[in-house]
């Protein structure tokens, strides 16, 4: 037995579904079931965290949240949790809420850090969009922005005052060109990601990283990381077995697809990979 504050949220008539089946639920009130609970099968089901509870209801003020407690048994995974005797303690006013899934001031959005955000997860200031570290964005990651930068109305912008997508400097107006193999390219962040050679590489088995003692590093390592020697170890990365078995089966036309990147380095490849494309 359990006895956990927490958060619910409700439909605008105080009914939400239990694992399917509309329930009823009055401000004040305990309800009780006999069964076990089991996160997502049956149970009263709750929040610890208010923010986690849009996780599964929409950020609507319409919609009814309270404060609860949690007075029989306790099942959880994580950020959902339920139980089989809770109590609707009181109606939380949604500038309260506001405040409990904010860390700045001012925001009307949800899961922001910085101030006056209208987005939500924000951890800038003044940002309009959604899941912008930035300050005065007006993308959102809902739209596939994502700006890092301050003052962008462009999309997945890591530089300032950028009026188009894929900047990484600063007061552009088109997207400018990639650096492919350490080379200038002609293909733009735009022309990469509609490439077949993305699709193909999402495939690749990963490189992993496995730690190794100062004693066992090479020179060229102790060179490179010299702050091992106080550590004592060092995350060296290694190649995957199966990444050459993976390169050996995919089809000719998906080979020609990642050999058709502009710049394409064989050296520079197997170095950041593991592939050794003259091997089958």
């Amino acid at each position: 037995m359990g006895r956990i504050k927490g958060y619910k949220v409700f439909g605008p008539g105080w009914i939400c579904a239990p694992v399917g089946t509309p329930f009823q639920y009055a401000v004040g009130e305990t309800y009780e079931m006999e069964e076990v609970p089991i996160v997502c099968k049956r149970g009263f089901h709750f929040c610890e965290r208010a923010v986690d509870c849009f996780n599964y209801y929409d950020f609507d003020p319409k919609n009814k949240v309270a404060e609860i407690e949690a007075l029989g048994d306790i099942d959880s995974d994580g950020s959902k949790s339920c139980t089989n005797k809770i109590h609707i303690i009181r109606e939380i006013p949604w500038k309260e809420i506001l405040d409990l899934v904010n860390t700045g001031n001012g925001c009307t959005g949800m899961g922001n850090s910085g101030d006056q955000n209208s987005g939500n997860r924000n951890s800038g200031n003044q940002n309009s969009g959604d899941r912008n570290s930035g300050d005065w964005n007006s993308g959102d990651r809902n739209s596939g922005n994502w700006n890092s930068g301050n003052c962008n109305s462009g999309n997945w912008n890591s530089g300032d005052w950028n009026s188009c997508s894929y900047s990484s400097g600063c007061f552009n107006t088109i997207e400018h060109k990639m650096f492919l193999f350490n080379k200038l390219s002609d293909w733009t962040y735009h022309d990469w990601i509609r490439s077949d050679a993305i699709r193909v590489l999402s495939g690749i088995p990963l490189r992993h990283l496995k730690p190794v003692s100062y004693d066992s590093m090479s020179d060229t390592e102790k060179e490179a990381n010299p702050e091992a020697k106080t550590t004592g170890t060092f995350l060296r990365m290694v190649d995957n077995p199966d990444v050459q078995n993976w390169w050996r089966s995919i089809s000719d036309e998906d080979k020609k697809a990642i050999l058709s990147i502009p710049n394409f380095n064989k050296a520079i490849f197997k170095e950041i990979t593991g592939v050794d494309v003259d091997k089958n």
